[in-house]
C-alpha cells in the first residue's frame, strides 16, 4: 500500500511540473500569480511527503508485528506456551503492578466464601491476586544454562533453571531445565522439570537414577494441538537403553484420567551392574490443550495416587509438563496446600506460589491455573477423601444406615444431600432449550449440557437436526464410554437409531418398560418380530432370549441408503419400577457383566443406556458399572465422587436417595458373592 502512495506522490509531482504554460515569456503579473500558486502546492506536497513517510513507517512496523502475531497468537498452544518460527518460548509473566499488596492465609472455614468473592465478576479478584505475584527470583543467575553446551538442552530458551536450585548430576551439569522444589514441609520433595527433548532423554534417566527417584508425574501429552510437547522417553514395550540406564516396561494401566506405567530401571556402569529399581510413572492425560481440567475431581484422585505410590524413603518426585512451569507448578501448590490444610486448618496459595517462584520462575503460569488451585482445595475441603477399601465397606454402610436423628436416618441422607446441593448449569443447556429442540425432550428438567451432548450429523437444508437428548458420560477407563439418553419419543425414534449408527454403538441397555403405572415411558423403537423401518434405518430382530432378570435381543441395524449393516445387542432389564429400586442387586451385577462381555467382543464403542428420562435409573446403572469395574481392578470404591462426577456430566443422574443407597447395596452384594478378595482385586 505504501508503494501505491509513493506512486501517487510522483504522479502529482509530474503533473505539477508538466502543467502547460504560455508559449511566450510570462509577464510580471503572471510570475506573481504563479508564485502565489506555487506556495500552497509546495505546502501540500510537503504535507503529502510527511504523510507518506509516516504511512511507510507505520506499514513497515505493522508488517513486522504481523509476523510476530502469526508466531505467537495464531500458533498459541496449551498452557500459554507459544511457538515462534524455529524455537518455542514461554510467555513470561509481566512485572507485578501491585507487588506491595499482601494476601493473607485463608482459614479453611472461610475458603468457600473467599472462592465465591474471587470468582465474581468473571474472576476479577482472582486476576488481581494473581497479577500481584512476583514473577520469580530476580537475583538468580543462569550462567550454566546459557553456556553453549547447555543451550540446546533447554526446551524453552526463556525458562531456565537458576544456579542455586537446579539439579546437578554426577558433579557435572546436565541441564534439563530442572529445579529442586520444596513441598509444604519437606525440603527437595519435588524435581520440577521440562518435558525431555530427544537429545536430553539419557540425561533425564540419569537424573532419575542418581537422585533415587521412584515416581515420575507427567502432566502433558506428547502432542497437543499437533505440536510436540514432550519426547516419549520410555519404550512402549520391552526394554531400551538411554545412555547408561536400561529401562524395561513392567506393566501399564490405562484409566479415564491418567495412565500408570511401571518401569524396571538399571544402571549399566562399565565397572559393575547395579541393583535394578522400580520407577512408577503417573501420566495425567485429562489436562486440556488450553485452560484447566473441567473438574478438580480427577486431579485430586490422581494426586492421592501419587502419594500412595511413592515409597516413603525414595528420592524426590519428578514432576514435569512441557515447559515445567504451568501445570507443574499447579500440581506442586495443590499438594502443598492440602498438607497445610491438614496441619494448620488454613491455606496460603499466594504465599506458596510466591515462595516456589523463588526456586523456579514463572511457576503457575496463568490466572486460570491459579483459580483452579482454589477450586481443587475447596473441593477437597467440602467433600474430603470419600474413597473406601472394600474391606471397610460393611462398616461404612453400618454407619450410614444407623445414624438417626428424630427417627430419621441422617447418615445416608446427609451424604446424598451434598449431591443434590450441586448447581445445575442451566446456562450450558443452550441447544436443548432452543424452541426447535424443546419438543424433542421428554422431561424439560433433564436436558444435556452443551459441552458433552451427543451431536448428530446435520441434514442438508434442515436446521437443528444435529440435536438429540443424549449426553456422553465417562467410564472407568475410557472417556465418553456411555451415551446416557431418554427413551425415544414417537418423533425422535429415527434420531435414536441415527445416533446408534453414527456413533458405532453395538450395545443398548434399556431400564424401563414401555408403559409404567398406565403412563407411556418409552416409544416402541424396535420390532416385536421381523423388522421395522424408521426413516433411513431398518431394524431387524434376529433373536430374543429371556435371562433371569433381563431380555437379550440380537438386532441387525441397516443404513438403507448405503445398504450397510451392523449387529446390535439389546439388553432390557426387567423389575426396576419407576419409583423405587430392584428387589435385589444380583440381577444388576449380571446384566453389567453381560454388557461388558459384549463390549469386549464388539470393540468398546459407546454403550447407549436409557430409562424414561435418561437420568435416575440410567445414572444408577452407569454409576454401578464404573464402581464395580474399579472394585474389580483396585479393590477400592468411591460411590459419592462417582455419582458427583456423573451429575456434573448430566443433570439428576442417580435421582433419589434410594437409588444412591442401591449403589452401595449392589457393591456389598458383589463383595458377598465374590467373597474371595483376590477374585476382584
Amino acid at each position: 500500500m505504501y508503494r501505491r502512495l509513493c506512486s501517487l506522490f510522483l504522479l502529482l509531482c509530474c503533473r505539477c511540473s508538466l502543467t502547460p504554460g504560455p508559449a511566450s515569456p510570462p509577464s510580471s503579473e503572471d510570475v506573481t500569480s504563479h508564485s502565489q500558486h506555487i506556495l500552497p502546492i509546495v505546502l501540500v506536497l510537503s504535507l503529502l511527503v510527511l504523510i507518506i513517510a509516516l504511512l511507510v513507517w507505520y506499514f513497515l512496523r505493522l508488517k513486522n508485528q504481523r509476523k510476530a502475531v502469526v508466531t505467537t497468537v495464531d500458533k498459541k498452544i496449551p498452557n500459554g506456551i507459544l511457538e515462534e518460527q524455529e524455537q518455542q518460548t514461554v510467555v513470561l509473566l509481566p512485572r507485578s503492578p501491585s507487588a506491595s499488596k499482601t494476601y493473607f492465609p485463608i482459614p479453611v472455614d472461610h475458603l468457600e466464601e473467599e472462592q465465591r468473592l474471587r470468582s465474581a465478576d468473571d474472576g476479577k479478584l482472582f486476576r488481581e491476586e494473581y497479577n500481584s505475584l512476583p514473577g520469580g527470583n530476580a537475583q538468580g543467575t543462569y550462567e550454566e544454562a546459557n553456556k553453549d553446551d547447555n543451550k540446546e538442552k533447554n526446551r524453552y530458551p526463556n525458562i531456565l533453571p537458576c544456579e542455586f536450585t537446579f539439579c546437578s548430576v554426577a558433579t557435572r551439569f546436565y541441564l534439563l531445565d530442572i529445579h529442586l522444589q520444596q513441598g509444604y514441609t519437606e525440603k527437595n520433595k519435588f524435581i520440577a522439570a521440562q518435558g525431555p527433548k530427544e537429545d536430553t532423554v539419557a540425561d533425564f534417566w540419569r537424573t532419575i537414577w542418581e537422585q533415587k527417584v521412584a515416581t515420575v508425574v507427567m502432566l502433558t501429552n506428547l502432542k497437543e494441538r499437533k505440536e510436540d510437547k514432550c519426547y516419549q522417553y520410555w519404550p512402549d514395550q520391552g526394554c531400551w537403553s538411554y545412555g547408561n540406564v536400561r529401562v524395561a516396561v513392567e506393566d501399564f494401566t490405562v484409566l479415564v484420567d491418567y495412565t500408570i506405567r511401571k518401569f524396571c530401571i538399571q544402571h549399566q556402569a562399565s565397572d559393575a551392574v547395579k541393583t535394578p529399581r522400580l520407577v512408577t510413572q503417573l501420566h495425567f492425560t485429562s489436562w486440556p490443550d488450553f485452560g484447566v481440567p473441567f473438574s478438580p475431581i480427577g486431579m485430586l484422585k490422581f494426586l492421592k495416587k501419587v502419594k500412595v505410590v511413592n515409597p516413603p524413603f525414595a528420592g524426590p518426585i519428578v514432576v514435569h509438563c512441557s515447559a515445567g512451569v504451568g501445570r507443574t507448578g499447579t500440581f506442586i501448590v495443590i499438594d502443598a496446600m492440602i498438607d497445610m490444610m491438614h496441619a494448620e486448618q488454613k491455606v496460603d496459595v499466594f504465599g506458596c506460589v510466591a515462595k516456589i517462584r523463588e526456586q523456579r520462575s514463572q511457576l503457575v503460569q496463568t490466572d486460570m491455573q491459579y483459580s483452579f488451585i482454589y477450586q481443587a482445595l475447596l473441593e477437597y475441603f467440602l467433600y474430603g477423601d470419600t474413597e473406601l477399601d472394600v474391606s471397610s465397606l460393611e462398616g461404612h454402610l453400618h454407619k450410614l444406615h444407623n445414624t438417626f436423628a428424630n427417627g430419621d436416618r441422617v447418615g445416608l441422607e446427609e451424604e446424598f444431600k451434598k449431591l443434590t446441593n450441586m448447581r445445575i448449569m442451566k446456562e450450558n443447556m443452550r441447544m436443548g432449550n432452543l424452541p426447535a429442540n424443546m419438543k424433542k425432550n421428554r422431561v424439560l428438567q433433564i436436558i444435556p449440557y452443551d459441552f458433552n451432548r451427543v451431536i448428530l450429523s446435520m441434514r442438508r437444508g434442515q436446521e437443528f437436526t444435529d440435536y438429540v437428548n443424549a449426553s456422553f458420560i465417562d467410564g472407568y477407563r475410557q472417556k465418553d464410554y456411555f451415551i446416557a439418553t431418554q427413551g425415544p419419543l414417537t418423533h425422535t425414534v429415527e434420531d435414536f437409531w441415527r445416533m446408534v449408527w453414527e456413533w458405532k454403538c453395538h450395545s443398548i441397555v434399556m431400564l424401563t418398560e414401555l408403559q409404567e403405572r398406565e403412563q407411556d415411558k418409552c416409544c416402541q423403537y424396535l420390532p416385536a418380530e421381523d423388522s421395522v423401518t424408521y426413516g433411513d434405518y431398518t431394524v431387524e430382530l434376529k433373536g430374543d432370549t429371556l435371562c433371569d432378570t433381563f431380555s437379550l435381543r440380537d438386532l441387525v441395524l441397516t443404513f438403507v441408503p448405503e445398504k450397510q449393516t451392523r449387529v446390535i445387542r439389546h439388553f432390557h432389564f426387567h423389575g426396576w419400577p419407576e419409583i423405587g429400586i430392584p428387589a435385589e442387586g444380583k440381577g444388576m451385577i449380571d446384566i453389567i457383566a453381560s454388557v461388558q462381555r459384549q463390549q469386549q467382543q464388539s470393540g468398546n464403542h459407546p454403550i447407549v443406556v436409557h430409562c424414561s428420562a435418561g437420568a435416575g435409573r440410567t445414572g444408577t446403572f452407569i454409576a454401578l458399572s464404573n464402581i464395580l469395574e474399579r472394585v474389580k481392578a483396585e479393590g477400592l470404591l468411591d460411590v459419592f465422587q462417582t455419582v458427583k462426577s456423573l451429575r456434573m456430566q448430566r443433570p439428576h443422574m442417580v435421582q433419589t436417595v434410594e437409588q444412591y443407597d442401591f449403589c452401595y447395596r449392589v457393591v456389598q452384594d458383589f463383595v458377598d458373592i465374590f467373597s474371595d478378595y483376590a477374585n476382584f482385586k
